[in-house]
């Protein structure tokens, strides 16, 4: 059997993974997804040959082919380091037209910190947003692992924080995980197992159709309807 790139690989997956919430999103009529990209510019390993801004062109490509406007990229501008391919890559996403906010410089986990050091955090990503940003809006907030405090006086505090400094925090209502499809796949890329790669596309988009079913169910027994939903995807090669 003939061995496809990496790059080839990975592109056709991101256009599968289109392909499969298109369908399952267009069971339910008039629906409307924003889609939300977490940890840029770096997060996971990388199969061989690909680089950080092979990733930012395969997600500008594949939003575009879609016809999906504006997807907001949440960054942890401490990942971009000394290494010119992950700055590269924010400039692309940017160039592209795609909106860059924050995910805190460092992914800081509000669990495990005080609310000074979570705000101080926040507030050291922000000469990065506004360098790569200028005039644009960049103030939204993902919190990250979705972590908003393991007391009410730490959530409150960091909320008060947030909304002194004009943030408004980007929530999520459709998230599938997929973060742990990525190592794998690079790791069966490095091996050429194109068998195990084919069982990885298979659960992640099956994993991804029945995340999305399930999102769209709870949120007509919270409300009564559906809702506009915002997907939250990685930044990672899966």
């Amino acid at each position: 059997m003939k061995r496809c790139r990496p790059a080839v690989r990975w592109i056709s997956f991101v256009f599968l993974f289109c392909i499969s919430a298109n369908t399952v999103l267009a069971q339910k009529p008039q629906l409307e997804v924003a889609i939300t990209v977490d940890d840029l510019p770096q997060h996971g390993d990388l199969p061989p040959g690909i680089t950080r801004s092979d990733i930012a062109k395969s997600f500008i490509a594949t939003f575009k082919a879609k016809g999906v406007p504006e997807v907001y990229g949440f960054m942890n501008a401490k990942r971009i380091g000394d290494d010119p391919d992950r700055s590269d890559s924010l400039k692309l996403w940017v160039d592209a037209g795609l909106p860059l906010a924050s995910h805190t410089f460092s992914h800081i986990d509000l669990t495990t910190h005080s609310a000074e050091e979570f705000d101080a955090d926040v507030a050291e990503d922000e000469p990065f947003l506004q360098t790569l940003m200028g005039a644009r809006d960049w103030h939204w907030f993902r919190y990250p692992y979705l972590h908003e405090g393991d007391t009410l006086e730490k959530r409150h505090a960091v909320r008060k924080y947030l909304q002194e400094h004009n943030y408004k925090v980007a929530e999520v209502t459709l998230d599938f995980e997929d973060y742990a499809w990525n190592n794998p796949y690079a790791r069966c890329v490095a091996k050429q197992d194109n068998e195990s790669i084919a069982w990885l596309k298979q659960s992640y988009l099956s994993t991804a159709a029945e995340y999305i079913s399930l999102g769209q169910k709870m949120a007509v027994l919270l409300y009564g309807r559906d809702i506009k939903h915002v997907l939250l995807l990685q930044y990672r090669c899966v």
